[in-house]
């Protein structure tokens, strides 16, 4: 990640300033971070979930979208999120102020899951990312780390690819961790048939 810009800005200024030009930019706290490219397998993973997620929406029949570049703004903070995967419920679009025009979500209502497939800047993903999207409400989240990137304090020594399902629960996280054959468990989707070794093998 590379810090564009010297000074803070806020949330209006830098929506404003986006550019249009093929790079991928969120703002942390008031800075602007040109965000990696991600890797050929990041894509794998993130296309290969998309798609399993797509098909619980439509079998399931619940009123929920997946939308390519929404951002996720934090109500209190000067930071904008543009997860790997975001998933929106419809029926709450209408209470976001910021939806129509900035394609930007606030409320932890209006986010039944969201997940980020880990990257080299994996401390956002475990900590940043999670303090903000709790701090929201936002019930479910994953962290997809199929290259096992993050800290051996979530993966283990030696460290070992998991998905982690993170449930708000009285207002907290309680995270559980999926490794190889074990299947999934979310709330968002309690019919979901899928385990951690299904999605890493996407990578490969």
């Amino acid at each position: 990640m590379i810090h564009t810009l010297s000074k803070l800005v806020t949330y209006e200024e830098f929506i404003k300033w986006l550019p249009d030009d093929g790079k991928r930019y969120e703002l942390h706290d008031g800075v602007i971070i040109e965000m990696s490219q991600p890797v050929g397998k990041h894509e794998k993973v993130t296309s290969f979930l998309t798609l399993e997620l797509a098909m619980q929406v439509r079998s399931s029949g619940v009123p929920y979208l997946l939308p390519k570049t929404a951002l996720v703004k934090p109500p209190q903070r000067d930071s904008g999120y543009f997860p790997d995967i975001l998933l929106v419920n419809s029926k709450n679009l209408t209470k976001e102020p910021l939806w129509e025009k900035e394609s930007t979500v606030t409320q932890g209502a209006s986010i039944p899951l969201v997940i980020e497939v880990v990257s080299t800047n994996w401390r956002d993903d475990y900590h940043k990312k999670f303090a903000d999207y709790e701090e929201m409400g936002i019930p479910e989240y994953w962290i997809a780390d199929y290259a096992a990137l993050g800290g051996r304090d979530f993966l283990g020594n030696p460290k070992q690819p998991a998905l982690f399902v993170c449930q708000l629960v009285d207002g907290e996280y309680v995270r559980a961790s999926f490794r190889n054959n074990t299947p999934i468990v979310s709330p968002a989707f309690p019919q979901l048939n899928l385990t951690a070794q299904q999605i890493f093998a996407a990578a490969l």
